[in-house]
């Protein structure tokens, strides 16, 4: 099929959406026009946060069309999560290289992108399109209650530390992905899922707002955000590797620990909690450890399998993907 022009591919496969009234609610102006114009509700903060998604880098080049919208909106939606706000609308900048950009790739990433934002009740409002190596930007915007947003420099001494569910499944799905690692069913299709559709997890976020004092989204691994997490409220923070949760069927053991440390990818939240809020904590969640007052530089201490501690400069932790490592 032929190539599809620029703005024949925004009416034909993003502005020809029909309205979904519980996402819609808010859009004054929506796609056709210069910018959206929406309707913040009274009392509210706008909360906005953008990730870019890179072929190559953050998903395979071989990747379904379905899964790179789908991901891209779990990826998103997850930092919005751990502001405990609500997510509303959301742009979207889709750089695609002229041989992608026709029916057969279009079609399934905007089914695959409408039936992700539905599912969360939030509305395309805008965006740009442009040729280029494939990359997915989203801006997703939502409200929280004004002074009640979730934050990383509002962690104090004495707050227990919880993720809210497994760790390491990220960086174990890729290993799958990569063919550098193999798992028994059903494990693999669990972790194949993880990463294709990460689940942002909106209602908890929301519901800590009342219990947590700070919290930070899971992308870069652990230790990486939890180091984040310490830098920006000025504390230090203790780990124990034998509590972090893993997914059912994978033991600890050095490599799945590994993975649950550095790997990345989770899109777990990780809070902290003043200790006596500790029984207010919804199920689900694993405390993990503590935060701890800053002696010189904040540091974060790892606890092994094998009990003995491990003293880590900030600046020492590797995690994560940093795009601009050597």
């Amino acid at each position: 099929m032929a190539n599809t022009g620029e703005f024949a591919l925004i009416a034909d496969y993003f502005a020809s959406w029909a309205p979904h009234s519980d996402a819609e609610q808010g859009v004054a102006l929506g796609i056709g026009d210069d910018a959206a114009l929406l309707d913040i509700a009274p009392g509210q903060q706008l909360v906005a946060a953008t990730d870019t998604l890179v072929a190559g880098v953050h998903f395979p080049h071989d990747y379904s069309p379905a899964a790179i919208a789908t991901r891209s909106v779990g990826v998103n939606l997850s930092d919005l999560a751990a502001m405990g706000a609500t997510p509303r609308w959301v742009t979207l900048a889709l750089t695609l290289p002229s041989e992608l950009a026709c029916d057969r790739w279009l079609a399934p990433f905007s089914a695959g992108l409408r039936q992700a934002l539905s599912a969360h009740n939030v509305a395309l409002v805008g965006g740009d399109t442009s040729r280029g190596p494939l990359t997915i930007s989203l801006t997703v915007m939502g409200e929280v209650t004004a002074g009640s947003a979730l934050c990383r420099h509002t962690a104090q001494p004495g707050d227990r530390i919880f993720v809210s569910g497994s760790l390491g499944d990220g960086a174990a799905a890729l290993a799958l992905i990569e063919q550098r690692w193999q798992a028994p069913e059903p494990l693999a299709s669990y972790l194949r899922q993880r990463y294709d559709a990460p689940q942002p997890a909106l209602e908890l976020g929301a519901a800590l707002a009342a219990v947590a004092n700070s919290a930070i989204d899971l992308s870069d691994g652990l230790l990486a955000d939890l180091g984040h997490l310490c830098r920006a409220s000025g504390v230090s923070a203790t780990i124990d590797s034998r509590r972090l949760p893993l997914a059912s069927g994978l033991q600890h053991e050095r490599q799945t620990v590994d993975w649950a440390l550095r790997g990345g990818d989770d899109y777990r939240l990780c809070f902290t909690v003043p200790a006596a809020l500790h029984n207010a904590v919804p199920a689900g969640c694993t405390d993990i450890g503590q935060i701890d007052t800053v002696e010189g530089e904040p540091t974060i201490t790892v606890i092994d399998l094998d009990g003995q501690r491990d003293r880590l400069a900030l600046q020492q932790l590797r995690g994560g993907y940093d795009h601009f490592a050597d």
